[in-house]
Formats: C-alpha cells, structure tokens, sequence
C-alpha cells in the first residue's frame, strides 16, 4: 500500500467502442477499485460543468480519460501533465457522402465543389472539425488531391460541446444526434458533401439517403485510416501515474480482463458496444464490421504510437495544438510493461 491514500478518481471514456467501457458495463473497474477502497466518479455523467469539462481538457487531478484523442493531445500541447499509457486501434466507417442531385458519384468529382466543414465556438479544441478535415483530406489523398482542390464552407454552430449534452432541446436523450448541423447544410443545398463517421455517420447517411462517394475506414493504409477515433489513446494524469501506479495496475487489469471477456463473446460485445455509443446492434456491424470483438485490446505497440504520432503532427500543422510536443515523451510505458512482465511470472 502506498503512502498517498485516496479514496476516490475521476474517470471518463467517449461513447464509442473503448475496453474501459466494456469493463465499466461489465462491472469490472468498479469492482477492482471497490476492492482497493476507491470509488470511481464519472466525469461526463458529473452535474457540474466543470467538471465535465475535463472530459475535453484533462484537468482534474488523479483521473484517467479512454477516447477519442484531439482533446488529450490537444491538453498535453497545453501543458497538461498527462502520460499516454495504451492505445486501442478499432477501425470504424469512415465516409464521404452526398445527395444524388449534387451529380457527384467520385471523389474526383469533388474538385472544385463545396465541402461543408462545421465549426464549433471557442473555447473547447473543435474535435470534429479536425475529424472531418482529417477524413477529407484522407479520401481525397487516394485520388491524388489535395484539401486546395476543394471549397471548404464553415457551418457556423452556436453550440459548444458542452451545450449539445444540455437543454430541452434533448428530448430526454444524453445527447444531440451528431451531424444535424452538415446535414441540414446538405439538404438545404449550402454544401455539396460532407464527412461522417461510426455508428452515428451511419445513422444519418441511411436516414436521408445518401450518396456514398468515398468509404475509407477499413482501408489497407492505416495512415488513411488515422483520426481522431482510429486509434484511441488511454490517459492519465500525471498524479496518478507516479505516485499510485497500482490504481493504474488495476486499470489495466479490468480493461485487459474485458479485452478477453470480448473475444469470447462477440454477439453480447456487439450489444455492450450499441448500448455504449446509443446505437442498435444492426449500426455496430454496419459501422464497426463483424470482428469488433477482437479489436477492444490495449497496447503501445511501436505502430500504435507511430498512428498517434502521425495525427498529432497533422493537428499541429492545421492548427488545432498550443503547441509542438514529442509523443516520446508522453508515452509512459511503465504500467504496461509492469502488467507484462506479471502476466509472464
């Protein structure tokens, strides 16, 4: 036992398919925490909307964050002191999409055509802006353009991120459907296409019909497939990995004893995963593929960070960081190794 008794940490995860949430619905981490005397607080499930905060900006002290990664890379180039200690690489839909009266059927046929983007205001790192441009400049990579050889057309949203999990307007749901925005731009006839991606992506591209012109989230070329969720990054704040590095041995173990625990249960993961991201089973095969389940593990494997080092450098140079940093020196592979080297004993 160490010196520095806790008693409670603040955790967080992204309604997408992450281990940590398969073992926060398996029971798994509270049950290995309770056993330790700690009990785990939701951040994003928090009343208080600073706290909630820090699902974006990392800023509460002994917690630990698995999702999608602009916001944790985004804190660490603002000097947050974090450590990345694993990445889960699940691949998900990835899609350029329009509607048939646009005439585009290609990705060769958006050159010169309008590209709608949303922008959210200031204040939290705009996520889904960097995913959109990111899967755009993806797709048109595969046929030789460039982002220049597109009209990129803002959507301007009132809403911050924040402000889409709040209000009457959410029908007693936890959150807005994503994408209402850039669809509204597409039927309206403002755009001529737009990016969308996972379960959700899926949902509206059925909902109105859509023109597929590009689908690229299972493409062989991982760097194609890199965003903001292709891979996902496992943080924890710098507290808690130095001065309670068992709290993270236990971490490990829930998300490592889930990662098996899927394997041998492909149908029930695919439900655990529709209830994690608000989805039905049908969008989880649709948008995730039929193997799902072997794709929940962990690891820092030299390709998996090589995938993060790859994003954070495209974040740098469309300006969505502080500042520069070297993923280096933000892996910590301490606890990962340590959890290793147990297993083998």
């Amino acid at each position: 036992m160490t010196s520095n008794a806790i008693s409670e940490i603040w955790y967080t995860r992204c309604p997408v398919p992450t281990p940590v949430g398969l073992a926060a619905q398996l029971g798994y981490l509270e049950e290995n925490f309770r056993k330790d005397g700690v009990t785990l607080k939701s951040i994003i499930d928090s009343p208080d909307r600073n706290i909630r905060q820090s699902h974006f900006n990392h800023a509460l002290d002994w917690s630990f964050r698995h999702g999608g990664n602009v916001p944790p890379i985004r804190a660490r180039s603002e000097g947050r002191k974090t450590r990345l200690v694993g990445i889960t690489w699940t691949d998900e839909f990835q899609a350029i999409i329009t509607l048939a009266e646009t005439g585009i059927k290609t990705t060769k046929d958006l050159k010169g055509r309008r590209f709608g983007i949303a922008r959210r205001p200031e204040g939290i790192v705009d996520f889904m802006r960097a995913t959109a441009l990111k899967g755009l400049i993806s797709a048109l990579s595969l046929e030789g353009l460039a982002v220049e050889d597109v009209e990129i057309v803002e959507i301007a949203l009132s809403d911050s991120v924040l402000s889409t999990q709040e209000g009457p307007s959410l029908f007693g749901l936890k959150r807005r459907q994503a994408y209402g925005e850039e669809v509204a731009a597409l039927i309206l006839g403002d755009v001529d296409a737009i990016y969308v991606k996972g379960t959700a992506g899926i949902n509206v591209a059925n909902l109105i019909g859509a023109v597929e012109v590009a689908e690229f989230g299972f493409h062989p070329d991982p760097k194609i497939r890199i965003n903001s969720g292709s891979p996902r990054v496992l943080t924890v704040d710098e507290l808690l990995a130095d001065e309670r590095p068992d709290l993270v041995a236990l971490l490990l173990e829930s998300i490592f004893k889930a990662s098996s625990w899927a394997k041998a249960h492909p149908d029930e993961t695919r439900r655990f995963v529709a209830r994690e991201a608000g989805a039905t089973e049908e969008q989880v095969l649709a948008a995730n593929g039929p193997d799902i389940h072997k794709h929940l593990g962990l690891g820092l494997q030299p390709e998996l960070v090589d995938a993060i080092g790859h994003y954070k450098d495209f974040l740098r140079d469309f300006g969505f960081l502080a500042a520069d940093f070297d993923i280096a020196d933000w892996v910590d592979r301490r606890h990962i190794d340590a959890f290793d080297r147990r297993a083998v004993a």
